[in-house]
């Protein structure tokens, strides 16, 4: 499996990133192939993250459900996805053929999570299928753990707004604990670390901080891949998904990022290492629309405030 290796998978955003964060180069084990323990791993989730980019670059963040098995990986270049996202879904659109996309399984109660940066090689009416170009896992830490099942839920109109959010929308991001951030590697990234990407983020309810338009976010300690905000530094075009698992409302928003390396605070719990503010542009509000609730969970698993910060 070493031989699936990616030599260089960082483009020029993420080493510039993570100088910017002091970290040492390092081979990553980033691989143009899915290992065993993610094809067998998409295959046991319920709903998966999906990143695409619109007509216009901006790239776009979703959530897939469907029952598990949905997702599955018959060879090790290749992940199936027997579903599509809704028809007023905005990523519904921008699901075609040869389109970059990037995935991210995963497990909510276990803190399991792959990711996956491909290319759309099929699409139809059931689903579509994803050539793998990255393939890679990513720590535990941060989740909040919580076991999902399915519900029925009926879809309302969808809301689309501007830079001035809904009060529901305002209210969904006070109280989340997880949401999931879409970025692209811009133009220049060679082709083994191109496309897009898309990654959890999670906290005590409220972590991610609304100031009038602004999202502040903080970043935590993680793998030192700088994924994300490598990104970030290439194209600060940005989008955000998160759902309310009591309500099923989904929140998509689309945004310019700006990070902020010198916004430590080492006092806080956790302890934040750099700020990434979300400059929201334009948006979309589908009340009802994810079909998964949160089931009675052992409270044993969780911290006191239901955030599990194992690693």
């Amino acid at each position: 499996m070493d031989t699936d290796r990616i030599p260089t998978p960082f483009h020029a955003g993420e080493l510039r990133a993570q100088a910017l964060a002091g970290a040492e180069p390092f081979n990553a084990p980033i691989r143009n192939r899915m290992p065993d323990q993610h094809r067998t791993f998409f295959p046991l989730l319920p709903f998966v993250c999906v990143a695409v980019a619109d007509a216009a670059g901006w790239p776009l963040a979703s959530l897939v459900q469907g029952p598990p098995g949905f997702a599955s990986s018959p060879d090790p270049a290749r992940l199936d996805v027997a579903a599509l996202p809704a028809l007023d879904d905005p990523v519904r659109a921008h699901i075609v053929a040869d389109a970059a996309v990037g995935l991210l399984g995963i497990d909510l109660g276990t803190r399991r999570r792959n990711r996956l940066n491909g290319v759309l090689a099929a699409v139809d009416g059931a689903g579509f299928a994803v050539d793998v170009v990255q393939s890679f896992g990513n720590c535990p830490r941060y989740i909040h753990v919580r076991s999902l099942v399915p519900v029925e839920r009926t879809p309302g109109p969808v809301t689309t707004f501007g830079a001035d959010l809904p009060a529901r929308a305002r209210a969904l991001l006070a109280a989340a604990t997880t949401l999931f951030v879409a970025s692209a590697s811009g133009a220049a990234a060679p082709d083994a670390a191109a496309g897009l990407d898309i990654s959890h983020r999670g906290g005590p309810a409220g972590f991610a901080r609304l100031d009038g338009d602004v999202l502040s976010v903080p970043d935590y300690a993680g793998n030192r891949y700088f994924n994300t905000l490598g990104n970030f530094v290439a194209e600060p075009r940005a989008a955000i998904v998160l759902a309310d698992v009591a309500t099923g409302d989904v929140l998509q928003l689309q945004g310019v990022v700006d990070v902020d390396w010198t916004a430590a605070e080492p006092d806080r719990v956790p302890p934040v290492e750099r700020v990434w503010r979300f400059r929201i542009v334009r948006g979309w509000l589908r009340p009802g629309a994810f079909g998964l609730e949160e089931e009675n969970l052992d409270p044993r698993l969780r911290g006191d405030d239901g955030l599990s910060l194992r690693g």
